[in-house]
């Protein structure tokens, strides 16, 4: 149920950057919506939370959503970047897609969740 990874940057330990490809056939597209499938939001959360429980925050997880904003769906064979920043001292984890339009890039959704041990 993950998107294909294309590639990951990790320029700290507390941050990543992770472009994915949006398969439409991912199990996520399925029936939501029949006319203009999108990548529903708990999906979102879901691979911000695997990614950072895997690469920022090992022996952490979900405590609570501190924010969350969608601003654009996300639809499928979309190539979109996946930013994750982890505040260890204040336990917590701020997150953003970019959807890529040519060199440009769209912020589809972002938002703050804490975590904890």
């Amino acid at each position: 149920m993950k998107p294909h990874e294309i590639e990951r940057h990790q320029p700290t330990p507390a941050q990543a950057h992770i472009v994915l490809h949006l398969d439409p056939d991912l199990f996520w597209f399925r029936g939501h919506f029949a006319v203009q499938p999108l990548l529903p939001g708990v999906a979102q959360l879901d691979w911000v939370m695997h990614y950072a429980t895997m690469l920022l925050a090992p022996d952490f997880r979900f405590h609570s959503l501190q924010s969350v904003k969608f601003q654009a769906p996300l639809l499928p064979g979309y190539v979109v970047t996946l930013t994750l920043a982890w505040q260890a001292e204040r336990q917590m984890l701020s997150f953003s897609y970019q959807y890529h339009a040519g060199e440009a890039r769209h912020t589809a959704s972002s938002g703050k969740i804490r975590l904890c041990r």
